[in-house]
């Protein structure tokens, strides 16, 4: 049987559930079922595990099943006084939630461990950043995608900003630094005319993180270090 992957990436306030398997629709609530119709089977089967795991960390938290029908962005709608992220990839579903009163904002995010394609790294990693890359490597050689790790933690940033804030981040709008020996990161929002939106449930500029690398997936979550 195998461990849990996010269970030891959160805090004592927030919780998770995860699948490898995907569940029958039959769990959908029929606002939910209403919201994907239409859409391929891959998708549905996606959307239902998903949200089944999102409605196991609300029970968890100590919320009723609630459905989570997803806005034109495709933000879900969580329960008043929670925040929370879902994230998909092949073969693996998760999700995320904790009160607001605890955290500001949540993301959630899992990606293939495998190296980015050619190319890419450029466009979603600042100068600074590629720099630091290499040395991870050369000093943690048991991992070979630190790319796509840096991918994956700006993606659980992405996923955290933009529900509290509804700003569009880029790649190179966020500046990560990854720690290898504690397996966490710490990432900014960098300024810029706009970008922060003051609001009672706005996150702060700062978020810090913990990821894994274990069973062919990386997986990381962005939590806010602090608010407006």
């Amino acid at each position: 049987m195998r461990h849990p992957l996010i269970e030891g990436l959160l805090p004592p306030y927030a919780a998770g559930a995860e699948a490898r398997a995907d569940v029958g629709d039959d769990t959908l609530h029929p606002r939910e079922r209403a919201a994907i119709a239409g859409v391929g089977e891959g998708r549905r089967r996606e959307f239902t595990t998903v949200r089944h795991c999102a409605r196991s960390a609300l029970t968890a938290l100590g919320h009723a099943p609630a459905p989570l029908v997803p806005d034109a962005r495709g933000v879900p709608s969580w329960p008043d006084g929670v925040v929370g992220s879902m994230t998909h990839c092949r073969g693996y579903r998760a999700a995320v939630v904790a009160h607001r009163r605890d955290v500001g904002a949540v993301g959630l995010d899992a990606e293939p461990s495998r190296p980015l394609r050619e190319g890419v790294l450029h466009a979603v990693a600042l100068p600074e950043e590629r720099e630091r890359l290499a040395p991870l490597a050369a000093s943690h050689p048991g991992l070979d995608c630190w790319d796509r790790l840096l991918f994956c933690a700006k993606e659980a940033v992405f996923k955290a900003w933009f529900p509290a804030t509804r700003t569009e981040l880029t790649f190179r709008d966020v500046a990560v630094v990854l720690d290898a020996a504690g397996r966490t990161f710490h990432a900014t929002v960098l300024p810029a005319p706009g970008r922060d939106l003051p609001g009672r449930d706005a996150p702060g500029r700062t978020f810090h993180g913990r990821w894994l690398a274990r069973d062919g997936l990386l997986v990381a979550v962005a939590l806010a270090a602090g608010r407006l």
